[in-house]
């Protein structure tokens, strides 16, 4: 009888438990580790080298997809997706993943997806399966990047207006009601709270890193360290941000998933 050592990952404790509980009802799956963030489970795959993990995609801070890619140029193994993704996600996790299952979590569902991991752990290339996911998550991460640069922010000033789109914003600084965005070497201004704008901008680009500032991610090619757990990053060729120590934490993931940006810390 096939037995594959599965990992289970799911930042919300419910479904986590739930999962468990599902899986401890075929006599093929034996559960070597549950993992309740990103962090926990990259350690995880490389230390334990599972045959399959369930994956939840949209975790905080180091979502699905970055497990993926952290690990997987020393191991990829099976991966069934929990998500709630749309139909174009879907799509590609028919095709290239093991399987994917929508939250809620059900019987039948979760059934299909241990049968097949069967059969793919039996039949399938192991060299061919790294590849597909591969390529999946790519695909996936490209649209959603092409479908980001269509968000654009409107700033208003007087009968002007200007948009700026996501992609170019660099930095936020506030000032009260109002929020300073700096894009394309231009500051605009915009009467809007910092909390306000964060909740429209991209999660996965953009983190606030001082009571008052908001970068983008995307923008740092260095991080320089300072006493009591702060930090300074480096945007671009010419501005530098303070990272106060409450946010330290954004900047640490992000250095984790970009081992080569120029860093002391």
């Amino acid at each position: 009888m096939v037995t594959l050592r599965t990992i289970i990952v799911d930042d919300e404790p419910l479904a986590l438990g739930l999962m468990k509980s599902k899986l401890s009802k075929f006599d093929s799956i034996e559960v070597v580790a549950e993992c309740k963030n990103g962090r926990e489970a990259i350690s995880a795959i490389l230390e334990l080298e599972p045959d399959l993990v369930f994956l939840d995609i949209d975790m905080p801070k180091i979502n699905g997809f970055d497990v993926i890619h952290k690990t997987q140029p020393e191991l990829t193994p099976m991966v069934v997706f929990a998500t709630a993704y749309e139909q174009y996600a879907l799509d590609a996790f028919k095709v290239n993943a093991v399987d994917y299952i929508l939250k809620p979590l059900d019987d039948e569902l979760v059934t299909r997806a241990v049968k097949r991991a069967e059969q793919r752990f039996n039949q399938h290339d192991k060299s061919t399966e790294k590849s597909n996911l591969i390529s999946a998550i790519e695909a996936i991460r490209h649209h959603q990047h092409t479908a980001q640069d269509d968000k654009k922010i409107v700033v208003k000033d007087g009968d002007q207006i200007t948009i700026v789109k996501q992609e170019d914003l660099k930095w936020v600084d506030a000032a009260g009601d109002y929020c300073c965005l700096h894009a394309n070497g231009q500051t605009h201004i915009k009467r809007i709270s910092l909390t306000e704008l964060l909740s429209e901008l991209d999660p996965n680009h953009f983190k606030r890193v001082h009571r008052s500032t908001i970068i983008n991610l995307n923008f740092i090619n260095k991080v320089q360290s300072l006493p009591k757990g702060e930090f300074f990053v480096e945007l671009g060729s010419h501005e530098r941000v303070k990272v106060s120590r409450t946010y330290k934490d954004a900047i640490r993931d992000f250095l984790q998933l970009n081992p080569h940006t120029k860093s002391d810390v």
